[in-house]
């Protein structure tokens, strides 16, 4: 399957690639442009290289949402030759930097079940870190457009950064947001996810196109709805860890189904004993 990047909003444009349903967006400006996210694999990034080069021949600069591997294990193949510049979060960058080893074998552990081959494949990916880090916020000119790089707070993991392109209303949120399947929490901060996603909605307008981390672009009421639930399991986790009941009990009771819940319990139940 080839990918190709579909327009959105004024010269941003976004690929969902297949294999995991992430999105990958592309803000075009004059003279320049701006990746956003990297896929998994230098095979992933080698194709989503020749998309971004059937939209345009502008230069870009990366930006890494997270340091999860679907998000910037293709960083090496879109930005080290020739090097360009790239964006994350600081603890982000961090990781790639200081910890690649562990970041490739908890990818291979978490694919090889459902998709041994691909697993391997990330597992041998050269990683690259990023160039440059955001603590809170960042603004990027890129060719005359305007676009803010911003943390909102822990919630996914602890080095998540969104991205907003003020001229075209666009907002892509990375992991903080998900269409195609629950969010995942293995890394999160339930309890201050809430908080983080009512940062990205002070951001948006009934008009604004939010891209997810995986899944099809989404709206503000969209984002709300899922703020709200976010917002319920975060109380559930309190109540239940209050009342000294287990984590399957928030579980039982949760929105995002069981597993994900439990996982989610965990996390916040460690947070709480001071134990993250």
């Amino acid at each position: 399957m080839t990918l190709r990047f579909v327009e959105v909003a004024d010269r941003v444009h976004v690929l969902r690639e297949p294999v995991l349903d992430v999105n990958v967006t592309l803000v075009v400006g004059d003279g320049e442009a701006l990746l956003v996210d990297s896929l998994s694999t230098a095979g992933q990034a080698t194709e989503l290289a020749a998309a971004a080069r059937a939209v345009t021949g502008h230069p870009w600069t990366l930006v890494n949402t997270h340091h999860h591997y679907d998000h910037c294990f293709g960083n090496a193949t879109l930005a080290a030759d020739p090097p360009r510049p790239v964006y994350a979060h600081e603890l982000a960058a961090a990781a790639l930097r200081e910890r690649p080893d562990a970041l490739r074998r908890e990818a291979y552990e978490e694919l090889r079940g459902e998709r041994p081959e691909f697993a391997a494949e990330v597992a041998g990916t050269e990683l690259l870190a990023p160039t440059h880090t955001v603590l809170t916020e960042a603004v990027l000119d890129v060719g005359g457009r305007r676009v803010v790089l911003r943390h909102p707070g822990r919630g996914h993991t602890d080095a998540d950064l969104v991205v907003h392109v003020p001229d075209a209303d666009v907002l892509v949120a990375g992991d903080l947001v998900e269409q195609s399947g629950p969010p995942a929490f293995e890394d999160s901060y339930p309890l201050q996810w809430p908080d983080a996603v009512a940062e990205l909605l002070r951001l948006t307008t009934p008009a604004t196109v939010v891209v997810p981390g995986h899944g099809d672009p989404v709206d503000a009421e969209f984002v709300r709805a899922q703020h709200r639930q976010l917002v319920d399991l975060a109380w559930l986790i309190r109540a239940a860890h209050t009342g000294s009941a287990p984590p399957e009990r928030v579980a039982a009771e949760a929105p995002f189904g069981a597993r994900p819940a439990l996982i989610a319990a965990r996390r916040g139940y460690a947070e709480l004993n001071g134990t993250p």
